[in-house]
């Protein structure tokens, strides 16, 4: 149990939550930028256990959450066709688009698979040579290098019949989204460490310098977070703005450079719209132009068509950090996981799924 029984120590949360009571003198706002962040906060009471002056804020960091509703119904158009095999993780085929589901598809008749990995999407293709076989790739930095790497595997195969189609963000644009908004109370982040195992945190530097925001690498277990929270408070008690690395036993400054050299063989940086935010300059990455071959939008010609997003759902808002799931009316409501109105309730890294599966009964409505 090295490295998991140790950060789930009673005794240990005990005397972090003491020493971060003893240092808060102000309120503050702290924004955890990963989902999965906020699952444990939610599933192991933190929240509740924090001082009063320590609001935690939920970020951008889920990446079923963040893909626009147009690129599902691209996935959904690709599974109609004929000649096609759509593959995709599980996580995504439940999330609506417009009219109907990839899971939807799939129970009309379309050949929609769920993979594990997006090399059985490339197995699948050498399988079945008389068909397109379409993986859905999206996600944060923390994907997109196996992604790449199925790309680059397909290529060296000779695999024609394989694409992908993207969706990939990046956290660093989003920050900098965030922290522009007047209307922010964030004071600091918790990135994420997962995306900082693979991208390394220098990029963080100038976000941390240029808006005066500590900025503490942290990971996932109750641990990890409560001395992310203390490093964060600390500095912004001290009247400092620096990065951090608290998960240092998986992080290292320069990142994981066999995976960054993946990305930077496939991918290309470009703009990139975030479901219930909004376009972000220089946000996600793209196809680059040596695999073409391989880019679903290019292959099949797709034409992108922004559609209307629910406006019921206040998921933007939420990512932002400017509400919470308690905050929304159809929280519970008209909105569960089993019949949700946005996708921060379906994904297993969504703020509202959390609140609804892990925090308090009381809160929830009757």
């Amino acid at each position: 149990m090295k490295y998991l029984s140790e950060y789930r120590d009673a005794a240990l949360s005990q005397e972090l939550l003491h020493d971060i009571k003893s240092i808060v003198t102000k309120p503050w706002t702290l924004m955890e930028v990963c989902g999965g962040q906020t699952h444990s906060l939610v599933k192991n009471g933190i929240l509740k256990m924090l001082p009063e002056q320590i609001t935690m804020v939920h970020g951008p960091g889920c990446p079923v959450c963040v893909t626009p509703i147009h690129i599902i119904d691209e996935a959904i158009e690709l599974s109609q066709k004929l000649n096609v095999i759509m593959c995709s993780f599980g996580d995504m085929l439940r999330v609506p688009g417009t009219k109907i589901s990839l899971l939807e598809a799939k129970a009309n008749g379309a050949d929609v698979r769920m993979v594990y990995s997006p090399l059985e999407a490339v197995k699948i293709a050498r399988e079945n040579p008389d068909k397109e076989v379409v993986f859905f790739a999206v996600g944060f930095e923390t994907t997109a290098p196996a992604n790449a790497l199925s790309v680059v595997q397909a290529a060296k195969q000779n695999v024609k019949n394989y694409s992908i189609l993207t969706s990939h963000v990046l956290v660093p644009p989003a920050m900098e989204a965030i922290l522009s908004d007047p209307e922010t109370t964030v004071n600091a982040f918790l990135a994420a460490g997962h995306v900082c195992t693979i991208m390394g945190y220098n990029e963080y530097d100038p976000i941390a310098e240029k808006y005066k925001v500590p900025i503490v690498v942290t990971g996932f277990e109750p641990i990890d977070l409560l001395q992310g929270i203390y490093m964060a408070v600390k500095q912004l008690e001290n009247g400092e703005a620096k990065v951090e690395n608290q998960y240092i036993r998986y992080v290292q400054r320069e990142g994981n450079t066999h995976a960054r050299q993946a990305i930077d063989e496939v991918f290309a940086v470009s703009d990139r719209e975030w479901r219930g935010i909004g376009t972000i300059p220089k946000s996600g990455w793209e196809v680059n132009e040596a695999y073409r071959h391989y880019d679903a939008r290019r292959k099949f010609n797709l034409v992108e068509e922004i559609s209307e997003d629910n406006t019921t759902c206040i998921a933007g808002e939420i990512m932002k950090g400017k509400k919470k799931p308690f905050d929304c009316p159809h929280f519970g409501k008209d909105c569960t996981p089993e019949k949700p109105l946005g996708s921060p309730m379906v994904s297993s890294e969504g703020a509202c799924a959390a609140y609804y599966h892990f925090s308090q009964a009381e809160a929830l409505p009757s």
